[in-house]
């Protein structure tokens, strides 16, 4: 597991940070997505500096549920498959880090 992005949260539950990897460095803001009565429905919406969307976040609880944290799909016709990553608050009160795995 990798961090590829620092996050903090806004008081309005938008994330505000920068993703950077090898081929990748973008400010990224995580946005509450429109409530929809659809289960599948994402619940952040992810859009790069420029405005475009190419992701999406789901809320989660461990299987222990101690914790939540949010599941992360990034995608962009650039990469050579979807980025799967995990955004989860850390020590430090309303910081969180995306962790990126295979």
């Amino acid at each position: 597991m990798a961090t590829i992005g620092t996050f903090t949260r806004n008081e309005d539950g938008t994330f505000q940070g920068q993703i950077k990897t090898l081929s990748l460095n973008t400010k990224v803001r995580f946005v509450p997505a429109p409530a929809t009565d659809s289960e599948k429905a994402p619940d952040l919406r992810a859009y790069a500096g420029n405005g475009i969307e190419f992701g999406a976040a789901w809320s989660r609880r461990t299987k222990d549920g101690s914790r939540t944290y949010h599941s992360v799909k990034l995608d962009d016709p650039i990469f050579p498959a979807p980025i799967y990553a995990s955004l989860v608050e850390i020590s430090e009160p309303g910081a969180f880090t995306l962790v990126w795995s295979r």
